[in-house]
Order: structure tokens, then sequence, then C-alpha cells
């Protein structure tokens, strides 16, 4: 994969001209016909695409539709999300998503996709999906008491407590801005975290939650004052990394077909741990 940082604004075909070495005009205009160039994550077909400053440009078409999978039986798929890429569809992006991903590699055994549960654009880490309609069913009308265990790992600015606990009723505003209740009339959510390093700017947390609300970590992060990295929504005031400091990186469910236990889990992002060096 390649990948580039743009210092200075251009349009996107000059640009690639001026840096993809070796690349011909027809290897360019078929990389962007083929739908092989991505700007922050999003597929760019257009010539004159104004890049700004700051702008990150991928380009490896091959490695970009691979999946990690984590595990996968006959009825569910586990997934290792990258940042940068939606769960499922919005207005704005269709094609360019997760759930298209795994449905194209499903389709080699003639095997549908289903939605059990969301991760971020920005966020990063383990997402289940079932096979077919009837798991899907299992999982979501259960969800709070089949995924036992739900680890992420952040990190925030400031130097928080060495552990907290945080309880609030979560209510949405018209923009999906998700934010705690005052009247204890939203979702009743529940977050702990624990601080595992810390420097002068930020601190790496693990974090668990009862509930899988909408924002949840965000939302409660900022309300304890110390916001995600790169989170711009909920209150970050910098982003290193271009991206969420969120990733889930461990998930322990049980099987409702099975009444088994299993374990899930990821690595974490090694750019979060050089924030803290």
């Amino acid at each position: 994969m390649i990948k580039l940082v743009v210092v200075k604004e251009s349009k996107l075909y000059p640009y690639l001209r001026l840096k993809l070495e070796g690349k011909s005009k027809n290897n360019i205009k078929t990389l962007l016909k083929n739908k092989s160039i991505y700007v922050n994550g999003k597929v760019v077909t257009n010539y004159d695409y104004p890049l700004k400053n700051g702008d990150t440009i991928e380009i490896n078409p091959q490695n970009r539709n691979q999946l990690k999978i984590i595990y996968e039986d006959e009825n569910i798929i586990v997934i290792d999300k990258p940042p940068k890429l939606l769960t499922i569809s919005n207005k704005k992006e269709k094609e360019n998503t997760l759930y298209r991903r795994v449905s194209d590699y499903l389709k080699k055994d003639k095997t549908k996709v289903f939605i059990i549960h969301r991760l971020d654009f920005d966020t990063s880490g383990i997402i289940i999906f079932a096979k077919n309609q009837k798991v899907q069913k299992l999982y979501q009308d259960n969800w709070n008491n089949i995924a036992k265990i739900r680890e992420y790992t952040a990190v925030v600015e400031g130097k928080t407590k060495e552990k907290g606990h945080i309880e609030s009723y979560l209510k949405e505003t018209k923009t999906l801005l998700v934010y705690s209740s005052k009247n204890k009339d939203g979702l009743f959510s529940v977050t702990d975290y624990e601080r595992l390093k810390y420097n002068d700017k930020y601190s790496l947390l693990k974090i668990h939650i009862k509930t899988g609300r909408r924002n949840q970590i965000r939302c409660h992060m900022k309300d304890i004052g110390h916001p995600i990295v790169g989170d711009f929504k909920y209150g970050s005031k910098n982003n290193p990394l271009n991206r969420f400091a969120l990733h889930a990186n461990a998930i322990e469910v049980i099987d409702p077909l099975t009444d088994k236990k299993m374990t899930f889990k990821s690595t974490i992002p090694s750019e979060f741990i050089d924030l803290l060096k």
C-alpha cells in the first residue's frame, strides 16, 4: 500500500502525477477509474478533487479490500476493523464500508451478512457480524447480556484518575450529539476505566462498558474532562494520529445457540503506545 500525506494544497490528479514516480498518465487514470484511490478513507474518482494540507491518500485496492478475520464459523464472522471505515453505509458513502467488504467476501459461499453491532468511522477493533437473520436477532435481542466483556483501549487528553466509574443517562440532539441528561430521562449507561500509562499530555486507558450506547465512551470521556484524542466532536483539541485514539480490543460473548463462551482479541494499535513515550 502506498500512503501519502498532503503538505500543500493541490488537485488530486496533478498531485499524483508529481508524487507517483514511474506511474504513467494512464496508470493513474486507471487507479481513479477502478476506485483505487482513497482520500481520508473515502474513495475518490474525481481528477480535480481538491486536496488540503494534512489529507491522507492511500493507494492499493488489493490490500484495502482484504479483511482481517479474527474468527469465522457457520453463524458469525468476527472482523478486526481498521480506522477510517464506516461499519455500514450512510447518506454520503454507500460503497466503501466494512459491511460491503464482508458481504463481498461471503459471496463466495453464497452467504449474506447481517449487522449485530457497530463501531464509529474512526474507531478500530472487533466487530461481530451474523450470517443469517435468526442469529442476528438472537444476538441483538439480548446483546447486553450476551456481551459479557467489552474492552476498549483509548488515549485521552490529560492525566486521569487511576480508576473511574461513570454512570449517566444518555440522550441525543437532532444533530446526533450524545450528551448526559441532568433529568435522568435518557438511556442508562455505565463505563469503567483504568489508567495504564500517562505522560504530561495523555493517559492510556483500559475501558469496560456495561452498556453499549451510541457514542457512550466518547461522551463519558468528555464528561470527566478527558476527551478521546482526535475526537473533536466531543471536545478534543488535537489530532496527532489523524483518527480517534479508540480501539475495541477484546470482547467476550456467550453464543446464544450453544451457551459456549467465546473470547476475541485484537492488538492495541502501536501508535497509541507511541503517544505515551
